[in-house]
């Protein structure tokens, strides 16, 4: 490998003539509007960002995302399209989801490991909220 060596003048030129190659996720309502853009490399890292920037997600198409782990505290999903997402040890606490599709989705017990147990459903939901009637 050769070493060349050049001016801070030369290199400021040929730096301002490079484009970054940055991806950016862009999180999109039902409606196929751009909601919230991020620089993080996945999904469920961007959705987190969102929530923690306080960003709407009022009918965020999430389609079959992998959530699993994500920090939702919070979050306003309502109405959002959670059909067959991933969330897994998500962590739904005061999350908006009314309205939200969350057929499919897919939610585990303590630990993210076990399903529940249609015994623990009701309690489940009303933890995220829910009122059963």
């Amino acid at each position: 490998m050769k070493t060349l060596t050049i001016s801070d003048e030369t290199y400021e030129k040929i730096k301002g003539q490079i484009k970054e190659d940055t991806k950016k996720i862009e999180i999109k309502n039902i409606d196929d509007d751009v909601i919230y853009t991020s620089d993080k490399p996945t999904l469920k890292e961007a959705v987190e960002e969102a929530v923690e920037c306080e960003a709407d997600l009022y009918k965020a198409d999430l389609y079959e995302a992998n959530l699993r782990g994500a920090n939702l505290r919070g979050a306003n999903l309502y109405k959002a399209d959670l059909y067959e997402a991933n969330l897994c040890g998500a962590d739904l606490c005061g999350a908006d989801l009314r309205g939200a599709n969350l057929y499919g989705a897919k939610f585990y017990g303590r630990g993210g490991e076990q399903k529940l147990t249609k015994k623990q459903v009701p309690e489940f939901l009303e933890a995220l909220g829910f009122k059963i009637i």
